[in-house]
């Protein structure tokens, strides 16, 4: 069951990061799109250039999407869990201690799902591994020529 589970790892982080990528995009579009209910919960978007709010949902938008199509997945992983541990401890945790408390469970959950994938890679079903074939194929150097002898 073991051997089972450990080859069907790679799928199961590449589903993971799709999710999680996915469900962070859409945090994104909200706050600049007005989709999903808006970041106002009534379609609203935020005023363009506010800080925090307006930079979060582009590194939301732009880190989620490049993440979700598992493209430079652990630098944009990175950058997310860092805006997420920011957002956490700069504007949920003074409220309060606990994230139950402060309603900052997403911001803990998202910061802890990206600092995963920041040491786990994109696993499989990324633009990562697929590059990563491609450039290895192109690296191997060429077979060396060696003169037919009669």
């Amino acid at each position: 069951m073991t051997a089972r589970l450990n080859s069907a790892q790679p799928y199961a982080l590449g589903l993971f990061r799709i999710v999680v990528g996915l469900l962070f995009l859409c945090h994104g579009a909200a706050k600049l799109f007005g989709v999903l209910g808006g970041a106002d919960g009534n379609g609203g978007t935020v005023d363009t250039g506010t800080w925090p709010t307006w930079y979060a949902g582009v590194i939301e938008l732009v880190g989620g999407s490049l993440v979700l199509l598992g493209l430079g997945t652990r630098a944009a992983a990175f950058i997310c869990s860092g805006s997420m541990a920011y957002a956490y401890f700069k504007m949920h945790q003074p409220n309060a201690l606990w994230p139950m408390e402060n309603s900052g469970e997403a911001a803990a959950m998202f910061c802890w799902a990206f600092l995963l994938l920041v040491f786990t890679g994109s696993g499989a079903l990324g633009l990562d591994r697929l590059l990563a074939k491609r450039s290895t194929a192109t690296e191997r150097p060429a077979a060396e020529h060696r003169p037919v002898a009669a």
